[in-house]
Parts: structure tokens; sequence; C-alpha cells
């Protein structure tokens, strides 16, 4: 096998998109925006000490969205020789001329364009540092680490290691040119637990980072899969009840994204969210400030795994405070959904090559609390912690909530047996407002991050 390297490239993102805005309004068109990328990706699993799948791949591609007055039309390709580059023009344009018109579509004015200043640190070298052998043997690593944890861990689903790099580009007729690289790493590992009576527990873990010496080590990551799968044997259901709920914070991030979702412009503009109409009213208990940072150095001095100099339609990024002691400040908003709403884009345009930019956050985060999650828990009488979630059973237009959760039964502010096969419901305006304790264990695995939240009221429902 060979190194793992970053293929060596000669492309000029930026002169590209901008040449191919350029083509696009000698063709007729009376505004443009152009997106192009390209990238590396190293993807390996592991099971039982063999590679069951390795990928090694380089991509590229264009983007372009053309506007003959208030129509619209867009076309992808990942041919970028000049013959492709014509015939992708030609198609956004075939396709704008067939559109119907729309009031609220077109680029933003040129002003609001721009680049947010300073080195954000996106990209590192050493993701490259490894060879392939050497990457592999990190998803071995994380495998055996958890294999090796405890006796009861009798099989595995695998160990991963992943790694890319990409760079991006945007251009427009407005004299918008921005482009930006970034890196990316991570390593993980999934565990199977084994019960007297042959019934399997899984669970895993799993470390990101911009920069490969900011991994945790493979043999911690398998470590704490293993101690997750081992936590979980004998789970049983306990009975239908209403008692607290204790997020952990790998769960707790999905009610910051939910959040996010009902916030979107988009979602409000349809009429789709139980947010809408909700502006500068108090939406969640005071405790709560949700913010969307996408500005962030993490403390390992590298970017969040959210964090640009721009959005996906070249608006300069920003630090925006969504909710603030419970009081809902802001829609999230791209050009589309502002013009919708007559408001400002808060630069959350997201865009991959084709079709129009929808929304998307940055670095998104409920703001931690002064408890520790173990003062959390010693604070609840009865209860559930929960540390996993499955399906989606929630309803943005009414708020319903329900999920299937697994997670660990508390009594006496102690986390006793594990809990399965069980369903927690309520309905989310309820819910952020009875959010009644926040811990101060926020950390970032990704772009969306929470602490430990504890939310009462809400109802479980089991045996």
């Amino acid at each position: 096998m060979t190194d793992a390297q970053p293929s060596a490239s000669q492309l000029d993102l930026e002169s590209l998109a901008f040449d191919l805005v350029q083509l696009a309004i000698n063709a007729g068109a009376t505004d443009a925006e152009a997106a192009v990328s390209e990238g590396d990706e190293f993807s390996v699993n592991v099971r039982q000490g063999a590679v069951e799948t390795l990928k090694e791949a380089g991509s590229r591609g264009a983007g372009v969205r053309v506007f003959l007055g208030q129509r619209s039309g867009s076309a992808t390709s990942s041919d970028l020789t000049p013959d492709g580059i014509r015939q992708l023009v030609e198609g956004a344009l075939a396709l704008a001329r067939v559109t119907e018109p729309d009031p609220n579509a077109g680029l933003a004015d040129a002003a609001e364009y721009g680049v947010a200043q300073g080195d954000f640190h996106l990209f590192s070298e050493d993701v490259y540092s490894l060879s392939g052998d050497e990457r592999i043997q990190w998803a071995l690593r994380a495998e055996a680490a958890a294999l090796g944890a405890d006796a009861r861990i009798t099989n595995s689903e695998g160990g991963s290691f992943d790694a890319a790099t990409g760079r991006k580009a945007i251009a427009n007729s407005r004299g918008f040119v921005g482009s930006y690289q970034s890196s990316s790493a991570s390593v993980s590992a999934s565990a199977l637990a084994e019960e007297s009576n042959g019934n399997l527990q899984r669970d895993g873990w799993w470390s990101s980072a911009r920069r490969l010496s900011n991994l945790e080590t493979p043999e911690s990551v398998g470590a704490e899969a293993a101690r997750r799968a081992l936590r979980r044997l004998g789970a049983r259901r306990v009975a239908t009840q209403q008692v607290p709920i204790v997020f952990a914070p790998e769960v707790s991030r999905s009610i910051a994204g939910l959040i996010f979702d009902a916030a979107s412009g988009d979602a409000i503009w349809r009429g789709a969210s139980f947010l809408a109409g909700k502006l500068e009213e108090t939406i969640a208990a005071s405790s709560v400030s949700l913010i969307d940072d996408n500005l962030m150095i993490l403390p390992n001095g590298m970017g969040g795994f959210g964090t640009s100099p721009f959005d996906g339609e070249g608006m300069p990024s920003r630090r925006t405070v969504v909710v603030e002691n419970g009081r809902l400040l802001t829609y999230l908003n791209n050009t589309y959904s502002a013009r919708k709403l007559g408001q400002r884009s808060t630069g959350n345009a997201s865009r991959g090559l084709a079709g129009a930019p929808g929304i998307g956050c940055g670095n998104l985060y409920i703001e931690s609390g002064s408890l520790s999650p173990e003062e959390i828990i010693g604070g609840v009488e009865n209860g559930l912690y929960v540390t996993s979630l499955m399906g989606f059973g929630v309803n943005l237009v009414t708020g319903d909530y329900s999920r299937g959760a697994t997670g660990l039964w508390i009594e006496k502010g102690e986390l006793t047996h594990a809990v399965e096969e069980i369903t927690i419901a309520g309905n989310l305006a309820e819910m952020l407002k009875n959010i009644s304790a926040i811990g101060n264990d926020l950390v970032f695995r990704s772009a969306v991050a929470a602490p430990t939240l504890r939310i009462d009221g809400m109802t479980i429902a089991g045996a």
C-alpha cells in the first residue's frame, strides 16, 4: 500500500469559480454564482482484526447557479475541462429558462458579501503524517482495545479510521470571491458485550479532530466503547411513568439541533415550526442560551467543526445568539429565507455544489451551566439518564416529541441498572421551559454540542 499523501493539485479554485461566473454572464445570465471544490478522502473499517472496507479517493466538482431576472437554474459537474465547463453553464441556463419566476430569488446586495478576517486554523498537514498501513493500525488498535477490555466483550462491530482534506471556493457576479482549506480525522470503535443468557449489548465511542495530534488515542477510544457496552448489561424496561429525564451530552446535542431546525427561516416562512411568531418571546428556561458561532476556535487551537470564513453564499461568518436567557432573539436565515421573512441573512447559508443554498449551523451549542453531571444526577430521586436515542419521532410543527431511548436508571441520586425498550415523550415547547439543570461539561465532538441537561415533566412509556 502506498503512503497516504494528499494528491498534488495545481487547480486554482478561485480562478475557476470566477471564470464560471464570467462565462455565465457572457452567455446571458443576469447574475450568477459558482462553487468549486476538491478533496481527498481515506476511510478504513476493520472487524475481528481484519480489514473489511478500505477507500482512498479524490474528488473534484463544480456547481453553478444562474439567474435570468427572477428565474434561476443550477447544474453541477465533475468534468472540469473547458468543454465540461461550457456544458455546465449551458445546462444551468437551460433550466433557468423553464422555471417559474420567483420574486425572492436572486443574489444579495454586493455590500453584504465578505470574508471574516483571521486565521481560523481549519487545516493541518498532519492528517497525512501516517502511512496507509499506519492508519489501518489505528483502526485495529481501537478495536483491539475494546475487545481486550473485559472478558464479557465477546465481539465487535469494528474499528475505523478516517481522514480527509478539502478545498472550496465560491464566486459570484456581485464581486465576491473566497476560498478556504480544511482537514479532519477520526477514530472509532464499537463493542458487543455478552450477558449470561447470551444476549448482546452494543455501544461505541469515537474521537474526531481537524488535527491528527488532537485525536484521542485508539486505545482510549476502544476502552470507552467497551465501558459503554458493559454498562448496558442487564438492561430492562421500566414502568410507564413521568419522571425527570437527564440527557447525557452525546444526546442533549440533539435538543440544540431541534431548536435550530425550528428557528430556521425556511421552517418559519413555511409555517412549519412551533417557533413561528415567537421572536422576542420566552421559549425556554431562563438558564438556556443557544449560540451559533461560525468563528469559533477550540481550546486545542484549531477551528471548530463548523468554523469557516464565510457561509455557503459568501456572507462573512459571525457569532449569532439565537436564544438568550430563554428568549428567542432571531431566526436563522440565508438570503432567500431572509427575503421571505423581511429580515436579513444571518450568515447561515449552506450548500453543496448543486441547487440553491439551504440553511445550516456553524458551531451550535447550548451554553454550559454550573453543575457537574454528578450533581445533576444526584438531585434526582427517581429518573432516567439517557445515553442514546433511536428514531426521529419529532414534529416541528406541533412540537410533539417521542423517541426510543436507552440509558441508566437513577435511584436516590445514583445510577443503578441499564434501561432499554422504552420511549420518552413530551412536547418541545414544554420541554425547553422545563430544563431545570444544565451541566458544566460542554465538549465539542462535532459541530453541534450541549452539556448534560435535566428536563422535568417528560413521560416514559415502558412496561
